[in-house]
């Protein structure tokens, strides 16, 4: 893998601009919002299982994991101006630490339904800030919406992905119900999520497969040596190079075609399609038109395997038009769909799922190991181009995401998907 890396080094990484971040250099100047943040968040804090420590000793919470806040009056103008984001950008400022991040972000996530006060959240449409209309999910803002997160650099994903490049929930083994996670053994696990996917999509030799979202081409890779003839798509450049490069070093160039297309621009008919934590990016407006056209390319009788993140459907509902930290700084344009949303966008379009595999806290684990791996080779990160900021920013953004599996809020799926044959099937 180092030698296909290495074949990329002609191409520097890119430095990240500091004026991604314009609200981290200035706080926020006093305000009322500043002041209702203040109240709301220390009444939340008393009621937490965490220890919430100030500046000359005081402390609030039940006790639990320990959150630190540094500077309480840019912490609450930033909160104040910002909501979640202002939360996750007093993280990246220095305004409140945590010696175990997930651990306070898990308090968090388990209790988001209940951070803001009923009588509040009933103004959260006209209070938050909504989606900009450049980052929803058209054809013409899809490819820059991948390009700012997956075309960073291919090196900077391999300072904390396993072998396989494999950037989305790996499959451990159980015990007791439990994942058994150990960075050895997670290209397994990785290996095995693929594998689980492609019998459940019914993949095996002489299958004409599409694939939506290439990542850096595992998935097509093991499809191809069962003999199946992969047309893999993306959007990202820098992982379509690596992916080919990968592809032709296992000798599967002859089963193996990707090419730079937006899923709308797929022609064709398939006997599987098969696509891993996709959708997400697909955003709300476009899940429709996203489900017509795996109906539309999926021959009758084929199958759909379809890994996707999922969220309770209330919260889902509730949040659909919010800009959050995560799409201002790393997904812009998307939403994690919920199983109830998966169901009925499918059936609009005569697609039935017929299998469905739970394993959200193997994505706990996928996350934690990615998380300490980032975290040990912070210098080849900072080599790489990327600033302190961006490490800080990343941490993060590992750490939340974990948070979200381990409370529950987040879920991951296998879906298997068939076309329904009590409805018509051949409408786009």
């Amino acid at each position: 893998m180092s030698d296909l890396l290495n074949r990329n080094s002609h191409r520097p990484a890119p430095l990240v601009n500091p004026q991604r971040w314009p609200d981290i250099a200035n706080v926020p100047a006093a305000s009322i919002k500043a002041t209702i943040a203040r109240v709301l968040f220390r009444r939340v804090a008393r009621k937490l299982p965490l220890r919430v420590e100030f500046p000359g000793g005081e402390v609030l919470g039940r006790g639990g994991p320990v959150m630190r806040i540094l500077r309480p009056a840019a912490f609450y103008r930033r909160i104040g101006a910002g909501g979640l984001i202002g939360f996750g950008e007093a993280y990246m400022a220095g305004d409140w630490a945590a010696h175990d991040l997930p651990g306070v972000l898990t308090i968090f996530a388990s209790q988001v339904s209940k951070l803001v006060p009923p009588a509040l959240q009933r103004l959260r449409a006209a209070a938050v800030r909504r989606q900009p209309r450049t980052e929803r999910g058209t054809p013409e803002n899809a490819r820059t919406n991948i390009s700012r997160h997956y075309d960073l650099s291919n090196d900077l994903f391999s300072t904390f992905l396993d072998e396989t490049m494999t950037y989305s929930s790996a499959d451990f083994d159980s015990v007791g119900g439990q994942p058994i996670a150990s960075w050895d053994l997670l290209a397994m696990a990785q290996r095995r999520k693929i594998d689980r996917l492609l019998d459940g999509a019914g993949v095996t030799a002489g299958t004409r497969v599409l694939e939506v979202g290439t990542g850096w081409g595992e998935l097509a890779i093991r499809a191809a040596a069962r003999g199946a003839y992969v047309h893999s798509i993306t959007l990202s450049e820098e992982q379509r190079e690596l992916a080919l490069r990968r592809v032709a070093a296992a000798g599967l160039s002859d089963r193996v075609t990707i090419e730079l297309r937006d899923y709308r621009e797929v022609t064709g008919k398939y006997d599987a399609v098969v696509s891993v934590e996709m959708i997400e990016a697909v955003g709300y407006a476009y899940w429709s038109e996203y489900f017509a056209v795996l109906n539309r390319v999926l021959h009758p009788g084929g199958s759909i395997g379809l890994q996707a993140i999922t969220m309770p459907h209330d919260r889902m509902l509730a949040t659909r038009n919010t800009y959050t930290w995560i799409h201002k700084y790393i997904f812009p344009g998307g939403l994690l769909p919920s199983v109830r949303s998966v169901g009925e966008s499918a059936r609009e379009h005569g697609l039935r799922i017929t299998d469905d595999h739970a394993f959200g806290p193997h994505y706990a684990e996928t996350l934690r190991l990615w998380r300490e791996r980032f975290d040990a080779r912070g210098d080849e990160v900072r080599e790489l181009g990327f600033d302190e900021m961006f490490g800080t920013m990343w941490r993060l953004y590992l750490a939340y995401s974990e948070a979200g599996f381990r409370s529950g809020y987040l879920d991951v799926h296998q879906f298997v998907i068939v076309k329904d044959p009590s409805v018509g099937n051949e409408a786009v």
